[in-house]
């Protein structure tokens, strides 16, 4: 895709090219396999010796346009689609790292990835430590250990909208020779693209703005392909060694800027086959093709709902970095001039109490799991999201018992603020 175009344009023209003859939109190849004439085509792909597909569980034409799309969209040189965005994160760590290894983690990041990290990858042998995104430089650094492989964060954290400054963490990661891992969900590459201010590789959980619908989950990595592995050969040697598992292909001298997703694509997905599905890919582009419009609503949406919120009586206050007295205020004119996402949160005079109260009088917001999609939706982070953290893991991840997530929709704003309005008034 010319790097010319607008991100508007390249959310619908990206990815998929048909030739003379093919169908304008972009088709769901529901196959699990592929045909050949002889063996030795099929041989060739199996060695990673010629490009084609075969299996659908490692690549599949519908999939990998809509990886090209997203990589497109980020500025990166290739991208992988999983599952989930839980699936996504975890396969761009272990794509780097194995039993022994360390990696650093902003603290401030979604419960689900906090329990990956600080939990499950703790049992494959991989140590996280934790680290508060507004610390110091130096405070960081402290972190780091020899066996450290990568650093991740979030651009906004989910639920506690921590906006990363991500220049100091691409310079930490940079300087103790890792590369910097991004979680970009709720921004999106229509807010924020991490590679314009160091980031390494960028993960998404699809499942959120990028599908828009709420019908089909989903997760994509991309590389930028600026780190140099090889000039860590030792560090990242399933990258820059050969690969026994594959006749000894040597990832960085095959695939050059392409080496990190195809690893992650021909060594992890062969083994572990966290794919989705063809269909799922058709639905994620579907909603692709409108994230420009649909973003900018959501901001617009969210920053009118953050100003009722913040001025109402029963508001203790409001995180969101659209308002002038926020915390982030400034480095989300830094990083994302344009608007920040559509996810406020917030906490009632009442607390707890009160926050369920006020949650149960909604009427057209809907109390769900899932965020960040064309419908307004709440939820109580403390008793849902990040319930497996405790008291002083729930502090350090900025969520407060009476935390209220509200992920404002794309409908009028009229309504949503009528809603939460009288919802409010219920909330004695």
């Amino acid at each position: 895709m010319s790097k010319g175009y607008e991100i508007e344009t390249k959310c619908i023209q990206s990815g998929w090219k048909p030739r003379k003859g093919e169908p304008r939109v972009l088709p769901i190849y529901q196959s699990t396999t592929f045909k050949y004439d002889t063996t030795d085509e099929m041989g060739k792909l199996f060695d990673l010796e010629d490009d084609g597909y075969f299996y659908t569980r490692l690549q599949n034409p519908t999939n990998d346009a809509v990886a090209a799309k997203i990589a497109d969209l980020e500025g990166g040189v290739a991208a992988m689609l999983t599952s989930s965005g839980q699936a996504a994160n975890f396969y761009a760590i272990f794509n780097i790292c194995e039993a022994g290894d360390h990696i650093v983690c902003a603290n401030a990041v979604y419960g689900g990835t906090f329990n990956l990290f600080g939990v499950t990858m703790k049992k494959l042998g991989i140590a996280c430590t934790f680290v508060n995104p507004d610390d110091s430089y130096e405070e960081l650094c402290k972190a780091f250990r020899p066996n450290t492989k990568a650093v991740f964060a979030e651009t906004i954290a989910n639920p506690a909208l921590v906006v990363l400054d991500i220049e100091k963490f691409a310079r930490l990661a940079h300087e103790h020779e890792v590369p910097l891992i991004v979680d970009n969900t709720f921004a999106t590459p229509v807010n924020c693209r991490p590679f314009e201010w160091g980031a390494d590789i960028v993960t998404h959980s699809t499942t959120k703005y990028m599908d828009g619908h709420a019908m089909q989950v989903g997760g994509a990595i991309v590389d930028s392909g600026n780190f140099d592995w090889a000039a860590y050969g030792d560090k990242y040697h399933g990258l820059t060694k050969p690969d026994e598992s594959y006749h000894g292909v040597v990832y960085t001298e095959r695939f050059g800027k392409a080496a990190y997703i195809t690893k992650a694509t021909a060594q992890l997905m062969r083994d572990l086959g966290s794919i989705p599905s063809p269909q799922n890919c058709f639905l994620l582009n579907v909603g692709l093709e409108t994230l420009f419009l649909r973003v900018e609503r959501h901001c617009y949406n969210a920053q009118k709902v953050a100003e009722f919120l913040n001025a109402h009586e029963k508001v203790a206050h409001v995180n969101y970095a659209g308002l002038p007295g926020d915390k982030y205020y400034e480095v989300a004119k830094k990083y994302m001039p344009k608007g920040t996402c559509g996810v406020i949160s917030f906490e009632l005079k009442g607390g707890r109490e009160d926050a369920v109260k006020f949650m149960d009088g909604l009427k057209l917001a809907a109390i769900v799991t899932h965020v960040a999609d064309a419908r307004t939706s709440v939820l109580h982070p403390a008793s849902h999201t990040h319930r497996q953290m405790n008291d002083q893991q729930l502090k350090e991840a900025g969520v407060s018992p009476g935390m209220i997530r509200l992920s404002v929709g794309i409908e009028n704003v009229n309504d949503i603020i009528e809603d939460l309005k009288q919802a409010l008034e219920q909330a004695e």
